[in-house]
């Protein structure tokens, strides 16, 4: 939960008594509502009751230590800027408190001034974000964001319902989307819209921005079915009534739904598929569907 009406809350992590001291007042006289914690544990049982608005962390702590806390924290407060305090300088230090989800980093002794205004930046950057991802929401935008291993990690509500509406977030189907977004994500120059079959209708996910090294915005395009064979004997060097077979395969029927619907038998459609498969320069049912799928689309095959 949140503290409704009240300035912005900080939650400050550190087992130091005179560190502590020092922040709060400089806290307090900056108008800001403090919460305080001695130890990771704490602090994470305090995140899961009230959302803090920025989290100052001490890195060397007793029980759990400031760079555990934050991995931990990060999975209820993705967007929550995290800034570490600490007196550890060295180059393995700062890079961990980033590896483990930090924004920032401030050595200690700890300068009000500086961290005052390190604070109000994080809190500005991260209203805009929420504003923004709240506004995505409203206009009922398919965005998601990504990062370089395809794991999705964050979507508008739209995007997840569209996403169980075709199966695609259950747990082994989640594994191959990320699978096939990696895949995609790591195609150098310019890319290409990514098509993925449904049993329902194709998704069409389309790149947007890189918003830092290890996030990508993506926006998916929702298209209705389309059901003109010709197209697809037009794009693809395949007969008339291989496009025939070729269209209801890539909108997810059975050779024995597509023999009933073109009335053939299961075992004449088998043998169409098997002269579709060399000519279209793919081996499975899958990459066929994919390349009818992106010819229906107009997209490049």
């Amino acid at each position: 939960m949140s503290l409704q009406g009240s300035n912005p809350i900080v939650l400050v992590v550190d087992d130091s008594p005179d560190s502590l001291g020092m922040i709060n007042t400089a806290l307090n006289q900056a108008g800001y509502t403090v919460l305080v914690s001695l130890n990771g544990e704490q602090a994470l049982s305090i995140a899961e009751q009230i959302q803090p608005d920025v989290v100052l962390m001490d890195a060397v702590m007793p029980i759990v230590d400031g760079f555990e806390c934050c991995r931990r924290m990060r999975l209820t407060l993705p967007l929550t800027p995290i800034i570490f305090m600490t007196g550890l300088t060295e180059v393995e230090h700062t890079v961990k408190a980033f590896e483990c989800g930090g924004n920032d980093y401030i050595t200690k002794p700890i300068k009000p001034e500086e961290l005052l205004a390190r604070i109000k930046s994080h809190i500005t950057n991260a209203n805009m974000i929420n504003n923004a991802r709240s506004a995505l929401d409203t206009a009922k935008q398919y965005v998601l964001a990504i990062n370089t291993h395809g794991e999705i990690l964050w979507a508008t509500p739209d995007t997840h319902e569209l996403l169980q509406k075709n199966k695609l977030d259950n747990f082994e189907n989640i594994s191959l989307l990320n699978s096939a977004l990696k895949e995609w994500l790591n195609i150098p120059g310019k890319k290409s819209d990514l098509v993925l079959p449904t049993a329902d209708k194709p998704l069409t996910l389309r790149y947007f921005k890189s918003v830092n090294d290890d996030e990508h915005l993506l926006r998916i395009v929702e298209h209705e079915s389309i059901l003109d064979a010709s197209i697809l004997e037009e794009m693809l060097p395949i007969t008339k009534r291989e496009a025939e077979v070729l269209l209801w395969v890539a909108h997810g029927k059975t050779n024995r739904e597509i023999a009933e619907i073109l009335s053939l038998s299961p075992r004449t459609v088998n043998k169409h598929l098997e002269q579709i498969y060399p000519k279209i320069q793919v081996d499975n049912r899958t990459a066929a569907t994919s390349i009818a799928i992106q010819a229906l689309l107009g997209l490049p095959v």
